[in-house]
C-alpha cells in the first residue's frame, strides 16, 4: 500500500471510529435514559430484574464502544499497531455479541413476550391511584398510545381499587374521548355513568406491536447502519495494522 493510500486509510479509519464513539454516546444514552426517564415504559417494568439488566447492559456496550472509539481514533493517528490489533479484536466481539443477542431475543421472544404480560399485568392488579412513578408510566402509556390493560381492557378486572369499590370506577387514561361525557383526569381512577366503561377496547400489547411494525424499518436501518460502520471499521483497522511496518512512539503526545 502506497504512503498516500495508507494516508487516506488512516484518516478514514479516524472518521469511522470517531463515529463509532458517537454511536457508543448514543447506546449509553439511550440505556440511561430507560433507566432513569420517570415516563419510559421501563418504569412500568422496574420490578422485572432482566429488563433492569437489559439496560445496565446498554450502558455498558454504550460505554465499552466509547473506549474502543477512543482507542481505534488514538492508533490510527499515530499508528500503533497494538491499539489497531486490540481495535479489531474487541470490534469482532462486539459483532459476535449483537448477533447472538439477536438471535436470543428472537428464539426467545415468546418467552419474553409472556414475561412482559406477567409484569403488567400484576402492575395494574397493584395500581392504586396514587400517582407513583410507575403508576405515572403506565397511564401515560394508556393515553397516548389509546390502549387500555394489556391484552385487553378486561386486565383491569382484577385490580383491587376497582373490585372493592361500591362505585362503578375505571381508570381515567383509559378513557376514549370520543365516548366520554364530562371532564376526566389523565390519572388515577374516576366514575363511570353506566357498567359499560367509556375506555378504549384496544390492549396496549397490540398498540406496541404495531408500533413496532410502523417503525421495522427505522430499526432495521438503524441496526444495518451500525453494523456497516462496525464492519467497514474492522476492514480499515486490519489493513493499516498490516501495512504498519515500524512503530514510531515519538508521535504518541507525553504527558
Amino acid at each position: 500500500m502506497g504512503k498516500g493510500c495508507l494516508t487516506v486509510t488512516k484518516y478514514f479509519l479516524f472518521l469511522f471510529n470517531l463515529i463509532f464513539f458517537l454511536c457508543g454516546v448514543v447506546i449509553m444514552g439511550f440505556g440511561l435514559w430507560l433507566l432513569l426517564d420517570n415516563q419510559s415504559f421501563i418504569v412500568v417494568l422496574s420490578n422485572s430484574t432482566s429488563v433492569k439488566a437489559a439496560c445496565y447492559i446498554l450502558i455498558g456496550v454504550g460505554a465499552f464502544s466509547m473506549l474502543m472509539g477512543f482507542l481505534g481514533c488514538l492508533g490510527a493517528i499515530y499508528e500503533i499497531r497494538c491499539l489497531l490489533g486490540l481495535y479489531f479484536t474487541c470490534l469482532l466481539l462486539i459483532v459476535i455479541a449483537q448477533v447472538a443477542a439477536g438471535a436470543l431475543i428472537y428464539f426467545q421472544k415468546e418467552t419474553l413476550n409472556e414475561k412482559m404480560s406477567t409484569v403488567v399485568v400484576q402492575v395494574l392488579k397493584d395500581y392504586s391511584g396514587k400517582n407513583t412513578t410507575t403508576e405515572q408510566a403506565w397511564d401515560f402509556i394508556q393515553k397516548n398510545m389509546e390502549c387500555c390493560g394489556w391484552s385487553s381492557r378486561l386486565d383491569w378486572s382484577e385490580n383491587e381499587v376497582i373490585t372493592n369499590s361500591s362505585q362503578l370506577l375505571f381508570p381515567c387514561s383509559c378513557q376514549n374521548i370520543s365516548a366520554s361525557t364530562g371532564n376526566f383526569s389523565d390519572s388515577s381512577f374516576c366514575e363511570a355513568q353506566t357498567p359499560d366503561w367509556p375506555v378504549y377496547d384496544t390492549g396496549c400489547a397490540a398498540s406496541v406491536e404495531s408500533w413496532l411494525l410502523t417503525n421495522l424499518g427505522v430499526v432495521l436501518g438503524i441496526c444495518l447502519g451500525v453494523a456497516l460502520i462496525e464492519l467497514v471499521g474492522m476492514i480499515l483497522s486490519i489493513c493499516l495494522c498490516r501495512n504498519i511496518h515500524t512503530e514510531d512512539y515519538t508521535k504518541v503526545p507525553k504527558y
